[in-house]
Formats: C-alpha cells, structure tokens, sequence
C-alpha cells in the first residue's frame, strides 16, 4: 500500500496543476474513502500538505506581483482566529469520538458540493458582481474579513474550501480585481490558514508525518507535470469533470 501514497500525491498533483484546484478536495475524500485513513487525520495531514505544496505558488506569484497583500491581511484577520477557535471546539469535542468523525464527514462532504458550485458558477458570479455593484464599497472590507472567517471553519474541519471556494468569494467582493491577481492572492491567504488549522490539528494528534512525506513525494512532481501539461487542454472540460467529480464524492460523504 506504501507505493499508491505517492501515486495518489502524484495524480491529485496533476489534476491541481492542470485546473489549479483539487487539492483538498480530492486529496482528503481519497485518503477517507479509498485508504479507509479517520477522518481526523485525513483532514490534519491534508492541511499541512495544502501550507507546504501552496508555499511555492506565493513565492511565485508574488515575484510576478500577483498578490494583493491588503486582501490577504484581509482575508486572515478572519481566518487564522477562526481556525484557531474551530481547533479549540473540535479539542473540547474530543476528536477521536465517532460523533466528531459524522461531523467532520458531513462537513466534508457539503464543502465538496459547494466547491463544485463555485467551479461552475465562477463566470456568472464574476457577471453578476459587476453589473449589479450589489455591495458597496465601505462594505467590501468587513464582508472580506466576514469570508475569511467561513473560510477558517470550514478548512479547519474538513481542509476543503481554501481554493474554489475562496476564490469564488473573492470575484463575488472584487470583480474588478484581475483573475491573476484573484488567484494569487487566494493562493497567499490559503498557507497562512492552511499551516495554522494544520498545527492545530498537529496538537491534537492528528497529521501522519509518514503519510505527509509520501504523499509529498509523488505531488510535487505531479503539479510540475500538470502545469505544463495545462496549455494543451480545453480548461472548460477540466474544470467540468472536476466539478462533476467533487458533487459525486461530496453527495456519498453527505449521505
């Protein structure tokens, strides 16, 4: 079984570079539904998996100027104490018991479908921002902050939500932001989260260090391949068979 760790790493590599998503999200429902690996672990070792394959895109895109670094400040001023309170109750709710396993599955399983929805929506959500101007502009901040906050939850207990999902949520607040920028600076805000609701989950006793590395070893090489493999296929069929892909995982999670 040690072997398919790192195929595994390696093909959810390829499909996060092909579409820049699926990280989480196809990572922790393989590892719960194919490994049969607890819930728990599977979404603590997920997350510090996310801080440390993400950590090269920041530096990348920050070199080419990609990141709003004021979204970011944004964006964490919510997330980084949510996941730190989220930690705090999952602590008290004893992480181990079978009632904590339902939630994290359950919660799991909904952040699949919304990422799907947010894969599909992502064009008419843009559309829609920018023709009704529907938020105004001293309320763009605090609403950020607000996101922020969801996005915390939500990734610490189920480490989905930090890609499609945030960027959803940012084209939605900031549809004049360009989509470089956009994916950028939701690439930034996910390793400050990320690594904090993964040491969160370490403190619990929850992150396989042997399955981290393993998982490592194939991923890496497997964003390199998807990336450059990106150029030569249609984004629209990616994308839709992704999406297709998380409702189908996130509907057998949730019932």
């Amino acid at each position: 079984m040690d072997w398919l760790y790192p195929l595994s790493g390696l093909l959810v590599g390829v499909i996060v570079g092909l579409t820049g998503v699926g990280g989480g999200s196809l990572m922790t429902p393989l590892l719960v539904l194919v490994f049969g690996i607890q819930p728990a672990v599977a979404v603590g070792t997920d997350l510090l998996y996310a801080a440390i394959t993400k950590s090269g895109g920041v530096v990348a895109h920050s070199r080419r100027g990609h990141i709003d670094w004021k979204v970011v400040k944004l964006l964490a001023a919510g997330s980084v104490p949510a996941a730190l309170l989220t930690t705090l109750v999952l602590q008290q709710l004893k992480i181990d018991a079978s009632h904590t396993a339902t939630l994290i599955k359950s919660t799991l399983g909904v952040a699949l479908i919304l990422t799907a929805a947010a894969i599909i929506l992502r064009t008419r959500v843009t559309r829609f921002s920018r023709q009704s101007g529907w938020i105004k502009p001293h309320q763009v901040a605090p609403a950020t902050v607000i996101i922020g906050a969801v996005l915390g939850v939500m990734v610490t207990i189920s480490s989905v939500g930090a890609g499609a999902v945030g960027v959803a949520a940012l084209f939605f607040l900031y549809p004049n932001l360009p989509t470089v920028r956009i994916v950028g600076t939701d690439i930034a805000h996910a390793v400050p989260l990320t690594l904090v609701a993964g040491l969160g989950h370490a403190t619990l006793g929850t992150v396989d260090y042997s399955l981290l590395g393993s998982l490592l070893i194939g991923s890496l090489p497997g964003i390199w391949i998807g990336s450059h493999l990106s150029a030569r296929l249609p984004e629209h069929w990616l994308r839709g068979g992704l999406a297709a892909m998380l409702l189908l995982v996130g509907g057998k999670l949730v019932y």
